[in-house]
């Protein structure tokens, strides 16, 4: 195409360009109790949602012999975008990793029941580490809310099944957060 052409086609190229970005999805930070805020100075970059299981083993409480309770081990979900493209894994850390090799440790800083009392809380998890060079090496703050099951199993847990493992289904949100530039 010669140059005049494509300068009638300029506005029209504008447009759409401006239409395809303004239609794409993006993130926006969820309604969620002052005690999950991330610290100011932080911004929201990516929406994970996750669907997996949350595990549980059956074991002796501490200092109480011959007593037993379902202990958290640890989750295993799948993490998506909108659209349901593969982001990356979730699991025993808590360890968020991307599929691009880029993973972030973090640490429980704060936590809320949620709407939902039968679903696992609500969650503020700061960044502990990372590593890799991609998406999550930037970030400072995790969210977890909108969850749905994941709850310690309903089942007694005694010495009959001591040492059993238990996976329980749920679906959670992610937002992750970087320092604002």
């Amino acid at each position: 195409m010669r140059s005049s052409h494509l300068r009638a086609y300029f506005p029209t190229l504008v447009f759409l360009a401006v239409i395809g970005c303004a239609s794409a999805p993006t993130a926006n930070a969820p309604e969620i109790p002052a005690s999950l805020r991330p610290p100011a100075g932080e911004m929201l970059f990516l929406e994970a949602r996750a669907s997996g299981v949350q595990i549980y083993r059956c074991a002796l409480k501490p200092g109480q012999p011959a007593t037993y309770e379902w202990v958290f081990q640890g989750p295993e979900a799948a993490l998506v975008d909108r659209s349901g493209h593969s982001l990356g894994k979730h699991y025993a850390g808590p360890t968020w990793e991307s599929n691009d090799g880029s993973s972030v440790v973090g640490e429980v800083t704060a936590r809320d029941p949620g709407p939902n009392a039968t679903a696992i809380p609500w969650l503020l998890v700061s960044a502990k580490t990372t590593s890799g060079s991609g998406t999550f090496t930037v970030t400072t703050s995790i969210q977890r809310v909108r969850t749905m099951g994941g709850v310690a199993p309903p089942e007694a847990c005694s010495a009959s099944n001591a040492a059993q493992n238990v996976r329980v289904p749920y679906t959670a949100t992610y937002y992750f957060y970087r320092a604002a530039r």
